[in-house]
């Protein structure tokens, strides 16, 4: 009786919060992050605990075949939803429909040879070796594709090894027992459903819980990128650096970057073209940077990097290869633009190891690059004049002047 009453409320759990992730997928427009795939999953689960509650007890019937297919098919749902959360393209109608067919087939076949104990366990043992199947994924992607979210990831892949383990405890009792095994009153039909209420009371809030982290990150994303480059923007670059300077002794030079005639392009092609032209630029300077330095669009054509730990021959050979790269980019192709390229003007700041240092950083960069400009642009302009730079880095007056002669 009391197991009865769990799969009654097991249904009202599945049925409730179907209708909450198909609410939730029609109000996230284009990606839905499987929500869809879910409600189908916790839809054709529920409705198969439904039949069992309708059938009575364990044996032989259609509405007991059509059970299992639904058992196998929410199984599949929830493996696409997952998927589909992670930005895998997965289909699920067609594959749906062709395991629902299939397993029926094979039910009737499996029946017709053996009996309904090696129906019941057939479903046990395919559960368990699903089971199986999303825990290894699970762990697997905790150090690949889902290390943002290592801790959820573990947290579902413990509760999922506990149903496995009942899969397999069950198996085991109906090749030994036979149907008697799944008898409501048993005590094990009662842990059975006692786990499965609770996995049914603390997974699905706690996909919803994933699918707004995710929205939460993408939108504090948005607001630390710039939406034409997709580079960060100044906030994002605050942000950035100030995890960076948690690092005991760490220093940093600012790249400032400006590009030379940008006007003349607008001018001469339109707006979208320079948009373009700002585009490839990003694309050139994410390339010629270090794996750990930072790259921001600071506003219109100006741009900076960060490089990180860079001495002063680091962050010039950073330098040229940003403004060489950039010189021989063509930014777009055709009779009306012949190979439209630019060029860049770098001015490299001193050394520095805080937020309030950077702004320092960019007043003498900054004039840096008004000096560069006035020299003649495509060229990299040193903030501080060689001495100066030889003493910001620690080096005694007198060996920064013997350095240097």
């Amino acid at each position: 009786m009391i197991a009865t009453l769990l799969v009654g409320m097991l249904c009202v759990y599945l049925l409730s919060f179907t209708v909450m992730f198909l609410l939730i997928s029609r109000r996230l427009h284009g990606e839905k992050m499987g929500m869809d795939a879910f409600a189908v999953g916790n839809l054709t689960l529920g409705m198969a605990y439904v039949l069992q509650l309708l059938e009575g007890p364990a044996g032989w019937s259609w509405m007991s075949v059509i059970n299992h297919s639904l058992t196998l098919c929410s199984l599949l749902a929830y493996c696409v939803g997952g998927a589909r959360f992670f930005g895998r393209s997965t289909p699920l109608l067609w594959p749906l429909i062709g395991l629902a067919v299939g397993y029926a087939a094979a039910q009737v076949l499996v029946d017709w040879a053996w009996g309904s104990v090696a129906r019941y366990s057939m479903l046990a043992a395919m559960c368990a070796l699903c089971f199986v199947g999303m825990v290894g994924v699970l762990l697997y992607g905790a150090r690949t594709f889902a290390r943002d979210l290592r801790g959820e990831v573990l947290l579902f892949a413990l509760l999922i090894s506990g149903i496995c383990v009942l899969n397999i405890i069950k198996l085991s009792k109906l090749l030994s027992g036979g149907l008697a095994a799944l008898s409501m009153d048993g005590q094990f039909q009662m842990v059975f459903y006692v786990y499965m209420c609770s996995l049914a009371t603390i997974l699905p809030p706690s996909i919803v819980w994933l699918v707004l982290r995710r929205l939460t990150d993408a939108l504090r994303n948005m607001a630390a990128r710039d939406p034409l480059t997709q580079l960060l923007n100044r906030r994002g670059l605050t942000e950035a650096l100030d995890a960076c300077f948690q690092r005991p002794s760490a220093r940093a030079r600012l790249l400032l970057i400006d590009v030379d005639h940008f006007k003349r392009i607008n001018d001469n092609y339109g707006h979208h073209v320079g948009d373009v032209v700002l585009c490839g630029v990003a694309e050139a300077l994410r390339g010629a940077v270090r794996k750990d330095d930072l790259v921001c669009r600071l506003g219109g054509e100006e741009f900076a990097a960060i490089c990180m730990g860079a001495d002063d021959a680091a962050a010039l050979r950073v330098a040229e290869r940003v403004r060489s790269t950039i010189e021989q980019k063509v930014m777009l192709q055709g009779a009306r633009y012949e190979g439209l390229r630019c060029t860049v003007t770098v001015a490299i700041s001193d050394c520095f190891g805080d937020e309030k240092s950077l702004d320092r950083a960019m007043q003498t960069a900054d004039a840096a690059l008004y000096r560069g400009k006035k020299a003649g642009r495509n060229r990299v302009e040193w903030a501080l004049p060689a001495t100066d730079r030889l003493l910001a880095n620690g080096r005694p007056k007198a060996d920064a002047e013997a350095a240097l002669s």
